[in-house]
């Protein structure tokens, strides 16, 4: 196959950061994507519905002209969340879905849970009102192995509050783990699972082996090969449970070149390459439209985008390395393999 038409892509899971960042980085997301999940983990966060809407505006603003980019925003739940401004601000457009970080999980985190019993009215609301939850799914206990953190918290947190809080509609955002597959596979209707590029094409030896390399160093980390392979697997399978979350994530150079480097890959600019790239891999590019078009809309009760773009496969891909912004350079994902695949 040299050519591959599909709906035009939505990215469930999305960083734009604010400020100079978000007027250097928003176009990159616009260029192929109709709608993406934004999220509220700036400084201060988003918290309420105003705020969402006062943030939409910006994005707006930081795109480029005649873009056809719809930001969905979402509030990041706290312990003093008012469920009556989440169901309001739903209700009103304004909100598309609310954010859990257990609190110290990952970038910008602090403000996030840490009691998840003072957060049970406004899940309850949520659940009332048909207000899907977004969750990193991590605990922050100090004697959790980082790599087992998913795992865990699948058993410990998420499915006691599933229990608990029956209807309330749940994504899984970036899983990359085995467990997290299985888990979502047997979930039912109410739960989905974003999965992103990079946690299908690294393992944890492209951060540790030959040196440190800080710009594949994300959160949650990169797990063992069995792991990607199993994500390689989800993605791939056409099953409607998950669909793509690019978790694109900028910071600056100096910020990830440190000796306390930030977590985040950014994808944003050569995603639809490397995920048609991995999808002929794995002799799936007839679903590679369910992944990235399809299954995430059908969850989230939206109709699909009626347009279209088409990639075309060639010569290699050419892509910039860095992206530049009025804070400073952000480098883009580099796949470690050639791509074939372009939008046309």
């Amino acid at each position: 196959m040299e050519q591959i038409t599909i709906r035009r892509p939505d990215d469930w899971h999305l960083h734009l950061r604010d400020g100079a960042m978000l007027q250097g980085i928003a176009p990159e997301s616009a260029r192929h994507f109709g709608r993406a999940i934004i999220m509220p983990n700036l400084v201060p966060p988003v918290v309420t519905g105003t705020q969402a809407a006062a943030y939409r505006d910006r994005i707006l603003a930081a795109l480029p002209e005649g873009a056809d980019f719809k930001p969905l925003m979402t509030l990041y739940l706290t312990e003093e969340t008012d469920p009556a401004d989440v169901v309001q601000a739903h209700k009103d457009g304004i909100v598309t879905a609310v954010k859990l970080y257990p609190a110290g999980a990952t970038t910008n985190s602090a403000s996030g849970v840490r009691d998840f019993d003072k957060v049970r009215g406004t899940l309850e609301a949520m659940a009332e009102n048909g207000i899907p939850l977004c969750v990193h799914g991590e605990v922050v206990d100090a004697d959790i192995d980082i790599f087992d953190r998913e795992a865990v918290f699948i058993e410990r947190v998420l499915d006691p509050v599933r229990r608990t809080t029956p209807g309330l509609r749940v994504i899984m955002e970036h899983i990359t783990t085995r467990q997290g597959v299985d888990y979502a596979r047997a979930g039912g209707d109410d739960l989905g699972a974003t999965i992103t590029t990079h946690h299908l094409v690294i393992n944890r030896n492209a951060i540790l082996v030959g040196g440190i390399k800080p710009h594949y160093y994300c959160l949650p980390v990169a797990k063992r090969e069995e792991h990607r392979l199993a994500l390689r697997a989800a993605a791939t399978s056409g099953d409607a449970s998950f669909f793509l979350g690019t978790d694109s994530a900028p910071h600056i150079d100096p910020l990830k070149e440190n000796a306390c480097g930030c977590a985040g890959c950014f994808t944003a600019t050569n995603t639809l390459s490397i995920l048609a790239e991995v999808f002929e891999q794995e002799n799936a590019l007839d679903r590679l439209e369910s992944f990235a078009s399809l299954n995430g809309p059908a969850f989230y009760r939206l109709p699909a985008n009626e347009s279209t773009v088409t990639l075309t496969k060639g010569a290699p891909v050419s892509y910039p390395e860095k992206i530049d912004t009025g804070d400073g350079p952000v480098t883009v994902f580099n796949p470690m393999m050639p791509l074939h695949w372009q939008v046309a």
